[in-house]
Parts: C-alpha cells; sequence; structure tokens
C-alpha cells in the first residue's frame, strides 16, 4: 500500500488539497493521511465553503495537528511522501528551520530525514528574501518547491483545468498515473513544420 501524508495549511488555495484527496480516492491502491491545521480550516471554509469533517471524509486516515505522538511523526511508518499543498509561508519556515512545533511540521521533517519525497505548494506572492531563503533551503534538502503556476500553453477553457493541471503535475512528481486531469507539453506544431520544411 502506498501511503501518501496530505496536509492543508493557512494559504489561500485550500482547492489544491481538496482535488488531491479526491484524485488518490479515486485510486485502489493509495492510502491517504491528512492533517489541516486550523488556519487550513479556516480557509476551507472561507474559501470553499467545506467543514474540516467533510474534508476528512476523503481521506483515510486522519490527524489532530497538535497530535505530535501519530503514526507519520515517526520514520519507522513508512509513507511514499508528503504534499502540503497549500503550503503557507509560517509552514515554510518551521520546516526550513526543523522547527517541528505541530503535526505537519514534524511530518514533513521526518519526511525530509528518511530522504522520502517532500513537495511544498507555496501560495504567497510577491516573495520576500525570507520565503527565497527558506525554498532554497527546503531544496537543498531534498524537498520539491512547486509553486501552483499555471500552464496557459494547454489553453485551459475552465478554473476546474488550471486546478487539475497543477494537481496532476504534483501527482507525476510522485509517479501517480493520474491520465485525463491534464495534457502533458508535446511541443508547437508551428516549430515540428518549420523543421520539416
Amino acid at each position: 500500500m502506498n501511503r501518501v501524508i496530505i496536509a492543508i495549511t493557512g494559504a489561500t488555495g485550500a482547492i489544491y488539497g481538496i482535488r488531491l484527496l479526491q484524485v488518490l480516492r479515486q485510486l485502489e491502491n493509495v492510502e491517504t493521511h491528512l492533517i489541516i491545521s486550523s488556519a487550513g480550516a479556516l480557509n476551507l471554509q472561507h474559501e470553499l465553503g467545506i467543514k474540516r469533517a467533510s474534508v476528512h471524509a476523503l481521506a483515510d486516515v486522519s490527524y489532530d495537528d497538535h497530535d505530535l505522538g501519530a503514526a507519520i511523526a515517526s520514520g519507522a511508518f513508512a509513507t511514499r511522501g508528503m504534499i502540503i499543498a497549500p503550503c503557507s509561508m509560517k509552514t515554510l519556515a518551521a520546516v526550513a528551520h526543523g522547527y517541528s512545533s505541530n503535526l505537519i511540521a514534524r511530518a514533513a521533517d521526518v519526511t525530509l530525514k528518511e530522504r522520502r519525497r517532500l513537495v511544498m505548494v507555496p501560495r504567497e506572492t510577491p516573495l520576500n528574501l525570507i520565503h527565497i531563503r527558506n525554498m532554497a533551503t527546503i531544496t537543498e534538502t531534498g524537498g520539491i518547491i512547486f509553486p501552483p503556476l499555471p500552464a496557459f500553453y494547454g489553453k485551459p477553457k475552465s478554473f476546474e483545468q488550471i486546478i487539475d493541471e497543477t494537481t496532476g503535475r504534483i501527482l507525476d512528481v510522485f509517479g501517480v498515473a493520474t491520465t485525463g486531469l491534464y495534457e502533458p507539453w508535446n511541443g508547437i506544431q508551428a516549430s515540428r513544420d518549420l523543421q520539416s520544411d
């Protein structure tokens, strides 16, 4: 069984965490472990009108963010990795500096120390130098910074397509097949036509 930890923090973009859970729920061989911070729960209600309990229902296992005795707080509990989507600058800073004061930061710390895949989806703009340095630290320790920047070459026709493109690309990093979520880049037809002249 492939276990994936999903964390939803207080940055804007709660839809990314929800969509990841929805897609992973459809796969038979993936078990999701969910943590929602207090600020993340506020954003779920504000942005999507969804209560914490409804999001917990999308996951196989859910944890309280203050439960530092949870299974995912230990490297002995095997997972494929962790996705923090969206990732607040507070959470980014905590992970970058090893400040594991809650379960999200502790699970991310464990993911890094066990050399598992950690994908952080930061939602902040503009960025200051502190943010950039924290992102560099995460990258240097093996994590992946994955800002949810839409790719317009696919000519998305809806908000949902933009969300699905990012969701699919995040899951691609984990090697999770997400056929149909988005069209991968295959080059521009015009450039191939020029090469054939």
